[in-house]
C-alpha cells in the first residue's frame, strides 16, 4: 500500500528558545533522542522473531547511518551480502556507482553529520534462488521508519533509490512503475514541503540495460541531483532549488 509522503515534525505553540532550542521540546537533545533510537533499531530482531512471513534465515544485523545534523538522506532497498558482512552501507559496486551518480566522494559519502543512510530494510534479506537480493524485510519499515524520521527533521534532500523507497516517500505521487517515476522527477523535486525527493533508480549492475533504454536519465537527472546534493552539503539548498524553479528546470 503506497504510504503518504512524511513530513518533518514542527513545533506548535511558543518559540522555543535558549535551552529548549538545543534540547527539543521532548526534553532530551535531538542527537540523544536519535542516538536512542539507533540502538533500539541495531537490536532489533523482529525480522527473526517475530516475521511478516518466513523467518530472516541468519542473524539480523541492522545497517543504518543517522545523525540529526544530516541535511541529505539516501534511502536504499535492503544491504546485500557484502554490507552484511562489512556493516556498512554500499560497501560494494553499487555504492561506487550511486556516488559518482550524486557527485559525492567516500568521505562526503559517509559524513554522518551530512549524510543520512537510512534503507528500507535494515538488514541483508537474503537471495532469491537465481541469486538476486530478495525485496526488503516487510516488517522493517513499519515498525521504525516513521519514529526515525521525525528525529531528522533536518533532512532536506532526499534520494529515494528503488522502488520500495519510492513508494513510501512519494506516496501516491510516485508513477505507476519505477520509470515513470524517475520520469517523473521534475514534478517529485517540485512537490511543495521538505524533504525533497529525488527519484534514482537503484545503481546495481542488474539495472544497466534499464540505463541503456534511458539514456536521458544520465544526461538530464543526474546533473541537476549533483548540483542539488552539492547545495545541501555545502548548507546551499534553498538557494539552488530556487535557481532550478525560476530556469524552470523543476516545477514551481
Amino acid at each position: 500500500m503506497a504510504r503518504k509522503p512524511l513530513r518533518p515534525a514542527h513545533h506548535e505553540g511558543r518559540q522555543l528558545n535558549g535551552s529548549d532550542a538545543k534540547r527539543g521540546a521532548g526534553g532530551a537533545c535531538p542527537q540523544g533522542r536519535l542516538d536512542a533510537l539507533l540502538a533500539e533499531i541495531r537490536a532489533c530482531v523482529i525480522c527473526r522473531d517475530h516475521p511478516r512471513g518466513a523467518p530472516l534465515p541468519h542473524a539480523p544485523r541492522p545497517v543504518v547511518r543517522a545523525k540529526a545534523s544530516a541535511r541529505i538522506a539516501i534511502c536504499g532497498q535492503a544491504p546485500g551480502v557484502r554490507v552484511h558482512a562489512s556493516g556498512v552501507p554500499f560497501t560494494d559496486p553499487s555504492g561506487v556507482r550511486l556516488r559518482a551518480w550524486l557527485g559525492m566522494d567516500e568521505a562526503e559519502f559517509y559524513d554522518e553529520a551530512r549524510v543520512t543512510i537510512v534503507p528500507m530494510g535494515f538488514c541483508f534479506p537474503g537471495l532469491t534462488p537465481d541469486g538476486a537480493d530478495r525485496p526488503p524485510r516487510r516488517e522493517c519499515a513499519p515498525a521504525w521508519r516513521d519514529r526515525l524520521f521525525s528525529e531528522l527533521s533536518g533532512v532536506e534532500l532526499l534520494f529515494a533509490v528503488g522502488r520500495p523507497a519510492q513508494l513510501w516517500h512519494l506516496g501516491s505521487e510516485a508513477g505507476a512503475t519505477l520509470t515513470a517515476t524517475v520520469e517523473g522527477w521534475r514534478r517529485a523535486l517540485g512537490r511543495a514541503g521538505r524533504p525533497v525527493v529525488a527519484p534514482l533508480p537503484h545503481p546495481s549492475w542488474r539495472n544497466n540495460a534499464w540505463l541503456r533504454r534511458n539514456p536521458w536519465f544520465e544526461a538530464e537527472v543526474l546533473p541537476v541531483y549533483r548540483v542539488l546534493a552539492r547545495a545541501a552539503l555545502e548548507s546551499d539548498f534553498t538557494r539552488s532549488m530556487d535557481e532550478f524553479r525560476r530556469a524552470g528546470t523543476i516545477a514551481a
